[in-house]
């Protein structure tokens, strides 16, 4: 008997009773049904509701549909972590339209190239962003439908550029608007573009099904009691904030939003709200643990912390852990959704030392539970590489939590699912526990004298210097070794180091050739999110050796 004529299909298809698609806009529907009084964001003196935040998004997609926003429209927005950018991540895509959220660091020219490449036909902007987005509109194909916020908390100099002011805009919808449920779970839902460092950025597309399935997967892999309180640390344009707007509708949680990232606004809120749960790249949770000792006092709750990272450093870790905050260490790209594995813990590993978790805990793990497929391949012959945590192969994904592609560039998609498989581009081990361990990204393997040095394996020595606040280690030209890693170091406020000793430190706990050849102090070129630029740092270390030579 064939799959087709097995009795359980005859006279058994999908029926609007029985099929639904998934999208992660029911989430607040519900909440908001059977919590509606449950504070639901809280922003300086502003506060909403469940019911109140609802009736919000529903005003927004209501105002957007009568200017003839709908199915595969964008709406652009440059928002800072507000109520406005939450509303949005359910608003825009309540009409059927893409929410593109823009990285508020970038400049004017890549802000154009997104507005011009996504056909935004609407732009919701922070008055903070007004420089930047001014000289972008200049330079806009067609220029959007603009909606300025003027957030209460921003004590600037920004103006507004707009058409009409949010709020306004919001008066003019209806809070009983009867979006509808995407016709189908494939439809995009939010569009998010990669950094761009090699050319132009890249569109990555997400559906439905794969923001529902993120969301849930959240909590699951978090194990996030229900209520809970989460602090808006994490960008909301990264990833769309890793799917946790979403996530936290489901969880009927409290959104604390922060429009900056700073150690004493974080302390102080974990304080007054009783924050459980908060994300970040190593950065964030590095600036908590050097913070002065007097802004941690007073936090006798459990706080727990996401980090998402190629390799978190495991002093970090170790700092987290001392100052008695649980890290969960995830690893994902925005192609996936923010983060796609876990470095998921098990009780004997309490047992051991510090020193030990913390080496445990740094490793990228297994795949999301929603993730189908995690693999460590050749990428030439695709195959598994060996699990004797030495062979290197490169991280592959295939799943629900992956992209639909990238927009309007096939030729991309297609390189990207070559073989079946999401290619990530980092470089990684597998342990014979099954646990993967990256060792670097493809471009940032260092061969000297034909030997592979992982960069990653420098800075984790580097980060238990005790005056080392930030470190990166990339490839410097060599006339006699092909390549040498060369150290770029920000050493934390009041502490001192010398290049001879940082050298001295790291040839202590590596082998030599693996040992920095040259040092270079001052402050660190990071993302919005917190990440280390490397390909500037390899261009400097370029430059540099051509001066050498």
């Amino acid at each position: 008997m064939t799959a087709a004529t097995s009795p359980y299909d005859r006279d058994l298809d999908r029926n609007p009773a029985n099929y639904v698609p998934l999208t992660p806009l029911g989430f607040i529907e519900r909440t908001a049904a059977v919590y509606p009084k449950r504070t639901a964001v809280i922003h300086g003196a502003r506060r909403y509701t469940w019911a109140e935040t609802y009736a919000r998004c529903r005003r927004l997609a209501s105002a957007l549909a009568a200017r003839g926003i709908g199915r595969g429209d964008t709406v652009a927005v440059m928002l800072a972590n507000t109520p406005e950018m939450y509303e949005c991540h359910f608003g825009v895509p309540m009409t059927g339209a893409v929410l593109n959220t823009l990285n508020t660091r970038l400049d004017a020219d890549a802000i154009a190239f997104m507005l011009n490449h996504g056909e935004a036909k609407v732009l919701i902007t922070d008055r903070e962003f007004s420089p930047t987005i001014e000289k972008a509109l200049a330079k806009a194909k067609s220029r959007p439908f603009v909606v300025d916020v003027d957030d209460p908390e921003y004590r600037g100099e920004g103006r507004r550029l707009g058409d009409i002011e949010y709020e306004a805009f919001l008066a003019s919808g209806d809070p009983q608007y009867a979006w509808r449920w995407p016709e189908d779970e494939w439809d995009a839902i939010a569009l998010n573009y990669t950094s761009g460092t090699t050319g132009d950025p890249k569109g990555v597309v997400y559906h439905h099904r794969g923001a529902y399935l993120n969301a849930i997967c959240n909590i699951v892999t978090w194990g996030m009691p229900q209520h809970s309180v989460y602090l808006w640390t994490l960008p909301m344009f990264h990833c769309n904030g890793w799917c946790f707007p979403w996530t936290m509708a489901a969880n009927a949680g409290t959104n604390v939003c922060l429009r900056k990232v700073e150690a004493r606004a974080i302390f102080d809120a974990i304080r007054a709200y009783r924050v459980t749960h908060y994300c970040g790249a190593p950065i964030v949770h590095t600036t908590l643990i050097n913070a002065p000792e007097e802004l941690k006092r007073g936090i006798a709750h459990k706080v727990h912390a996401m980090v998402a990272a190629a390799a978190p450093p495991a002093a970090m870790i170790e700092g987290m852990e001392r100052m008695g905050f649980d890290l969960t260490h995830v690893y994902g790209l925005t192609e996936v959704y923010g983060p796609a594995t876990v470095c998921a813990k098990h009780e004997e590993w309490a047992a051991l030392d510090i020193s030990e978790r913390a080496r445990l805990n740094g490793r990228q793990g297994v795949r999301y539970l929603m993730e189908e497929g995690l693999a460590v391949m050749d990428p030439e012959t695709m195959t598994p590489v060996p699990a004797d945590g030495e062979t290197m192969g490169e991280i592959m994904f295939r799943g629900n939590i992956t992209m639909k592609g990238y927009l309007k560039n096939p030729a991309a998609t297609q390189k990207a699912f070559a073989g079946g498989w999401f290619h990530s581009g980092d470089l990684a081990v597998v342990h014979p526990d099954g646990y993967v361990k990256i060792k670097d990204r493809s471009k940032d393997i260092i061969i000297s004298g034909g030997e592979n040095i992982s960069s990653i394996e420098v800075e984790d020595v580097l980060y238990r210097h005790p005056a080392v606040l930030a470190a990166a280690v990339v490839a410097k030209p060599d006339p006699k070794w092909g390549e040498t890693p060369c150290a770029y170091v920000e050493l934390k406020p009041g502490a001192s180091a010398t290049e001879e000793e940082i050298i001295a430190f790291c040839r202590e706990h590596l082998a030599h050739f693996k040992a920095p050849r040259a040092v270079v102090f001052g402050e660190l070129p990071k993302t919005s999110t917190g990440k280390i630029q490397k390909f500037i740092l390899r261009q400097r270390a370029k430059s540099a050796s051509a001066i050498d030579t």
